[in-house]
């Protein structure tokens, strides 16, 4: 996929242990990981899924929501 979209990722800690992350802007898109790279990859590779089955399914994309903190 070639599309510049950025969305917010949330990271949380897991009762159990490890991480789970969630992208607010496209709902049901959650990945879960043992360290914070691990699911921080986990939860990209899974946007990449959601939105290139948004695009081959012709749905639109949900606009971008992530801004860089302000200094």
């Amino acid at each position: 996929m070639s599309v510049d979209l950025r969305y917010r990722v949330v990271i949380h800690p897991a009762a159990e242990g490890g991480f789970w992350a969630e992208v607010p802007a496209l709902p049901g898109c959650f990945a879960q990981g043992e360290t914070y790279e691990e699911v921080l990859q986990n939860v990209l590779d899974a946007m990449e899924l959601v939105l290139e089955h948004l695009q081959e399914t012709g749905q639109p994309l949900p606009d971008p929501d992530y801004a860089p903190a302000r200094a």
